[in-house]
């Protein structure tokens, strides 16, 4: 297996399904021990210098809509919702990218359309982000009560630039291709973008239930570091492939 350290921005999609932006994105890291994730990834693991990592990331999806023109009225009810992203980091062969163990949104059709469509492993939430000062909150609650919250503080003047290649935030950040499994089914999707504007910062998990539904593997997490993006415009989703 070729061994590939650089993970570089794809070029613009020549065929997109979708389009969109992602607004005020908030990224927290997990680190976990291969062995305690591994199981529940059907997958395997991407390492960075030995370690898995699980992240969480909380933004407001908006203006999304078809590539057609034409058809664009159809994803008039899905332009803008909330997602709550826990991921993890794969490699299939020489492609490196990202593999959803769970998403929670607060829009009831997107979480039919999305594990129809993607595979995507879509859950009704009630999501609550307050992303838009330097004082950032945010609140997932589940059906069954289960509930994450956190604090964040931006500095006064935060400095944005892209994660330098190499490093831990590039390797959790900048990722391309999404891995999903539904059923029997595998697929993947590429997505394009321009690299995440971003900053690292402080943050405090205030409570973490919904993880735990999640799986075992978050007994073993410890919670390590947290950045914050103003955000991407102009992204690309692909359409779903088989894989076998």
């Amino acid at each position: 297996m070729t061994t590939i350290t650089i993970l570089e921005p794809p070029k613009l999609l020549a065929n997109p399904l979708f389009h969109c932006s992602w607004h005020r994105a908030l990224f927290l890291h997990f680190r976990v021990e291969p062995q305690f994730l591994q199981p529940q990834i059907p997958f395997d693991l991407d390492l960075h210098n030995g370690d898995a990592y699980v992240s969480l990331v909380a933004f407001t999806l908006r203006n999304l809509r078809l590539n057609h023109p034409h058809l664009r009225i159809l994803t008039q009810p899905l332009h803008t919702h909330a997602f709550l992203n826990v991921r993890t980091y794969v490699r299939v062969g020489q492609l490196r990218g990202i593999y959803f163990l769970a998403e929670w949104l607060n829009n009831r059709l997107a979480t039919i359309l999305g594990p129809t469509l993607y595979g995507l492993p879509y859950r009704f939430g009630k999501l609550r982000y307050a992303h838009d000062s330097p004082n950032l909150s945010g609140e997932v609650l589940s059906g069954l009560g289960a509930a994450l919250s956190y604090n964040a503080s931006l500095p006064s003047s935060p400095l944005y630039q892209s994660a330098s290649p190499g490093t831990l935030d590039h390797f959790q950040l900048e990722r391309y291709i999404a891995f999903t499994k539904h059923g029997p089914f595998r697929r993947l999707f590429r997505v394009s973008h321009e690299p995440w504007p971003q900053i690292g910062i402080d943050a405090r998990i205030e409570s973490a239930t919904l993880l735990q539904t999640i799986g075992p593997w978050f007994s073993h997490a410890q919670f390590l570091s947290a950045n914050f993006s103003p955000g991407l415009s102009g992204v690309q989703m692909g359409w779903p492939r088989r894989i076998s």
